[in-house]
């Protein structure tokens, strides 16, 4: 099956979307630097609903064209903001929606970080669910060098409480083998081979019982704050629920007669 467009995400401006074995693989095309601006960021929510709701999508692939992952914030946006009343609280609730709507998307987010991923760039890297670096890519959250501040409570969901400091404090780079060595990312990899690798992760996560998936997702987002005993709790009703569904059955079904299971999404 060869790459084709989805329905309904035709006129983007700052993404291209394309659909191949159930894998859907995002693009943020805004040269040169894949900065965010509003325009970017009310397209992204757009998109990752879309996908939720998409049957034939079981995994994304988010990247960036050219030689960014993403900058980060649109700066000349900034002054803009600060002389109209009511434009700051727009522009967070826009942030957050567009860093949310990756993280509440249903299907598995693999980030492809291509290349410097930096301060908003970096967030949107870490609301991904898994996350594979370029050598030559690195992570910077560089609101110090600029006068702002941001971003703290999600890196504090990749970094130690140390790390997560030094990183803010000083805006200094970690490159992609580091973040390798860190655990931040799962694989650092020539940047020549990093698509087809989150492709090929996302297509074995494609080939698994999409329902199956979707509510080990649901686990991670709904459970990351809760106690241990509660966070299993909710876990188990995942599982209740999901035994009566058809591609549980057919999953159990192939494991008995040692063949494919064949995934309906029902």
């Amino acid at each position: 099956m060869s790459a084709a467009p989805i329905k309904g995400l035709e006129d983007l401006q700052r993404f291209s979307v394309t659909l191949e074995d159930h894998v859907a693989t995002v693009t943020m095309t805004a040269p040169p630097v894949n900065a965010q601006d509003r325009i970017f960021r009310d397209e992204l929510p757009r998109i990752f609903d879309v996908l939720h709701d998409t049957r034939e999508v079981r995994a994304v692939v988010l990247t960036g064209e050219g030689r960014a992952f993403s900058a980060g914030a649109d700066l000349r946006e900034r002054p803009n903001l600060a002389g109209e009343a009511g434009a700051y609280p727009g522009h967070n609730r826009r942030v957050r929606a567009a860093f949310d709507a990756v993280m509440e998307c249903g299907k598995p987010v693999i980030a492809a970080v291509n290349g410097p991923a930096i301060g908003a760039g970096c967030v949107l890297a870490l609301c991904c669910d898994i996350v594979l670096v370029a050598e030559e890519a690195f992570f910077a959250m560089t609101e110090v060098d600029v006068g702002l501040a941001g971003g703290v409570r999600h890196i504090l969901r990749f970094f130690s409480q140390s790390d997560a400091r030094l990183m803010i404090y000083t805006a200094r780079r970690i490159p992609g083998p580091e973040l390798l060595r860190m655990n931040v990312a799962s694989a650092c990899l020539p940047k020549d081979r990093l698509l087809a690798e989150a492709q090929a992760i996302a297509k074995q996560i494609a080939a698994k019982s999409p329902l199956a998936v979707q509510a080990a997702k649901r686990s991670f987002f709904l459970t990351e704050e809760m106690p241990l005993h509660e966070g299993y709790r909710f876990e188990q009703t995942q599982t209740a629920a999901l035994s009566s569904a058809e591609d549980t059955k057919e999953a159990q079904r192939a494991f008995m007669e040692k063949r494919p299971a064949v995934f309906k999404g029902v």
